[in-house]
């Protein structure tokens, strides 16, 4: 049985506005769930362990998918999500891949915590997939592979793009724009339409633009496993 850690965001204050953030359900359940119906073992954790703050915006009636649908009655993985692991209790050598998902959240507590970074490079140096999606690809922002380069200098990503963030307003709330800062890092951004579905794989990342694209980076992260046998 392959095993797969998802690391979410403990970080739920969007800014200074006075509003929450945290992970987004609808890039949390659609990966889940399609990897744990192919039989995929899932682990979750976060920085702070226990329950990771839920985006309030993305349990919205407009934000609803299939995947958070059978979220909103799936007792089992709410309790699973109530109790995540902390990054520090998680190895990479115990996992076959790693997976993050986005929401803002991450851009406030991910992208400079440097147990995720240990476990993002751990998980490249072992030749594993690290996947991660809209805003989540910030994690990968300060990692560097074995060679001593940072991860994402060279590669080709995608992440939530600039014109996306300007469509949900908060160009001036986030610390930064991912779009700008991977390409900053010598990263070759790309992107679809926006909200469409956008799927980028090199090397050991696999990376997804938006919510849309959650489960179809999933289904690229489980042929990658399936691959590995």
């Amino acid at each position: 049985m392959k095993r797969v850690l998802f690391v979410l965001t403990s970080h739920d204050k969007l800014g200074d506005t006075g509003h929450r953030t945290g992970f987004w359900i609808e890039e949390f359940a659609a990966p889940y769930y399609a990897l744990a119906d192919a039989g995929v073992d899932i682990t979750l954790a976060s920085p702070l362990g226990l329950q990771p703050p839920i985006d309030p915006k993305s349990a919205l009636p407009e934000s609803q998918t299939p995947a958070t649908v059978r979220f909103n009655g799936d007792a089992a993985l709410k309790d699973k999500l109530a109790h995540t692991l902390t990054l520090k209790e998680v190895e990479a050598g115990d996992f076959d891949a790693v997976f993050y998902p986005g929401g803002h959240g991450p851009l406030w507590d991910l992208t400079n915590n440097e147990a995720s970074r240990l476990l993002i490079e751990a998980f490249a140096a072992q030749g594993k997939p690290v996947a991660a999606v809209c805003h989540a690809p910030a994690v990968l922002l300060h990692a560097r592979g074995p060679d001593g380069k940072l991860l994402v200098s060279g590669r080709k990503v995608t992440g939530f793009s600039d014109s996306e963030e300007e469509a949900v307003g908060l160009t001036h709330v986030v610390p930064f724009l991912l779009e700008d800062e991977l390409k900053a890092l010598g990263a070759h951004y790309s992107k679809g339409d926006d909200w469409g579905v956008h799927v980028v794989e090199d090397g050991p990342l696999i990376t997804g633009q938006n919510p849309a694209s959650s489960e179809a980076v999933a289904h690229a992260l489980l042929k990658r496993l399936n691959t590995a046998d």
